[in-house]
């Protein structure tokens, strides 16, 4: 399976468990890893036999902007859901940074790292 990768997608959400990150909302970066066989849109030189990843980095970011979650865990599910409609997506890597985490100690980020498939 071949790969294509989106990385540093970012997009402001107001996800979290305390009211303050609700209420202020704060910075969440995306990866994404995509599995899907690009053979047909290179032999055709064809976008339509691929991932589209413009509109792919659009749908994740409208993910994140959307209704608050709990859980950064939630976020990746749903963002990878969205990654899976894609025909020809077989699979997803999804990796979630909260760099704004509310932690009292020094840290450099936070993330949740899924992996989803068709099958």
């Amino acid at each position: 399976m071949d790969r294509v990768a989106l990385r540093g997608l970012k997009a402001r959400g107001h996800h979290g468990v305390f009211p303050k990150e609700r209420e202020e909302g704060q910075t969440f970066i995306v990866d994404l890893t995509l599995g899907l066989d690009t053979r047909p849109a290179a032999a055709a030189d064809d976008l339509t036999k691929t991932v589209h990843y413009g509109v792919l980095a659009e749908e994740v970011v409208a993910d994140v902007e959307r209704e608050p979650v709990n859980l950064i865990e939630t976020l990746a599910d749903r963002i990878a859901r969205t990654c899976l409609k894609h025909e020809g997506v077989q699979e997803v890597e999804v990796c979630v940074h909260k760099p704004d985490a509310p932690i009292t100690v020094p840290f450099d980020d936070v993330t949740v790292t899924i992996v989803r498939s068709r099958a």
